[in-house]
């Protein structure tokens, strides 16, 4: 008997994408890509556009905000907010990664004790230089280094000036320490560990990492992949990643204006005189510009059905 093959679903039965407007918090597991986790969810919700606000490795887990329509024109927004993360360093190797995906390329007999990662974590604080990991995102002459790293070149990473507010050591034993980590925009964790274990003088890589923070997201927001199908409020709404500037509302007159891009005269004791802010109209967002001198010029300007 032969085996009845499965029946190709038409062509037209395909789910249609549709227009999706908001942010999915998701909580990444390890072993998935960002990349991979965007066309998840874009799939998931048949959405015809969507983008994620930070890069987060594979062996990490996670807050990976997803931007799905006009949700994309906030990412700016998310990705200069402030960011925070647990992760486990293993002391006594380097690796060729700073991670375990990596090959070890020198190792110690030598383990620090917590009141010595203790008293060398102030160094790693404030403004500090450091240079990337090889296996990283940043570009080369218009190559991603980690590609470059890949094909056996020697990847050359110059120091970058990165903000880190905090770190705590949470708890330490034989060869492993947990440490929390506050930082800023283009901070890699990974190369906290390998200059902490260097200064330490006993070497170090990351054997685990989840992020716990970006911006104004965290755990407390996330969700599953399992759940952006079931459950309605697991899509928040756009002007979620706005929550750090001021909102104004603005009049129907004054919305039609910004949506075509023209700036607005704002009148009234509570307006602003300078900064940044955004403006709805009747509970809507419309657009996000700067104020000077009481003049509201939009740079980016919202379809969402005003």
């Amino acid at each position: 008997m032969s085996e009845e093959r499965p029946q190709r679903r038409p062509h037209g039965d395909r789910p249609k994408k549709r227009d999706v407007n908001g942010w999915i918090i998701l909580d990444k597991g390890v072993g998935m890509t960002s990349t991979h986790a965007v066309a998840v969810v874009k799939r998931g919700l048949s959405a015809k556009k969507a983008g994620h606000a930070g890069t987060l490795d594979p062996l990490a887990s996670g807050i990976l905000p997803i931007a799905l329509g006009e949700a994309t024109k906030t990412v700016p927004f998310v990705m200069d907010g402030r960011k925070s993360y647990v992760f486990t360093v293993a002391w006594g190797s380097e690796t060729t990664t700073d991670d375990t995906e990596g090959d070890v390329v020198e190792a110690t007999d030598k383990l620090p004790d917590p009141s010595e990662i203790e008293a060398f974590l102030p160094r790693f604080t404030g403004q500090v230089q450091q240079v990337p990991p090889r296996f990283s995102a940043i570009k080369i002459q218009g190559e991603r280094a980690y590609d470059l790293a890949r094909d056996g070149e020697v990847v050359e990473l110059q120091p970058r000036t990165v903000q880190i507010d905090r770190l705590a050591l949470i708890h330490h034993e034989g060869n492993r320490s947990v440490i929390e980590a506050d930082c800023g925009k283009g901070t890699y964790v990974r190369a906290i560990a390998r200059d902490l274990g260097r200064a330490l003088g006993c070497l170090g890589h990351v054997a685990a990492l989840r992020r716990t923070r970006v911006g104004p997201f965290t755990e407390h927001d996330a969700v599953t992949v399992d759940d952006i199908a079931t459950d309605p409020a697991a899509l928040r709404s756009v002007e979620i990643a706005l929550s750090e500037i001021p909102s104004i509302a603005v009049s129907r007159d004054m919305a039609g204006r910004l949506m075509r891009g023209q700036s607005i005269i704002l009148r009234g004791r509570e307006a602003p005189l300078s900064g940044k802010v955004y403006a709805t109209c009747n509970g809507i967002l419309i657009a996000v510009g700067d104020v000077e001198r009481g003049e509201l010029v939009p740079h980016r300007v919202f379809n969402l059905g005003a």
